[in-house]
């Protein structure tokens, strides 16, 4: 009988094996700890500040600014208005 090596998931964001000492678990996934960052500003994540989407990480800040409501109520009003329309959130042209 040969010898099979185990399979070892693959990180969604290098696609290399994840082994068990370097794994962090997010949105039903294993990543490396340094693929385990945001995909927006790339802050470097841990349990308590990550936040999956569609397969990608952010951290809760950006994710709110990305994905969250918008308009008045919602942290803005007059103290806050802004002309940004958002285009440096978008990544690789899309939204």
């Amino acid at each position: 009988m040969p010898f099979k090596p185990a399979d070892n998931p693959k990180c969604p964001k290098c696609g290399k094996s994840v082994y068990a000492a370097e794994e962090r678990v997010a949105g039903g996934l294993k990543w490396h700890k340094m693929c385990f960052k945001c995909g927006l500003c790339q802050k470097l994540l841990d349990s308590t500040n990550c936040t999956e989407h569609e397969g990608e990480l952010f951290c809760k800040m950006c994710h709110a600014r990305k994905f969250g409501p918008k308009g008045y109520g919602f942290g803005g009003g007059a103290g806050c208005l802004s002309m940004d329309a958002g285009e440096h959130l978008k990544a690789d042209g899309q939204n």
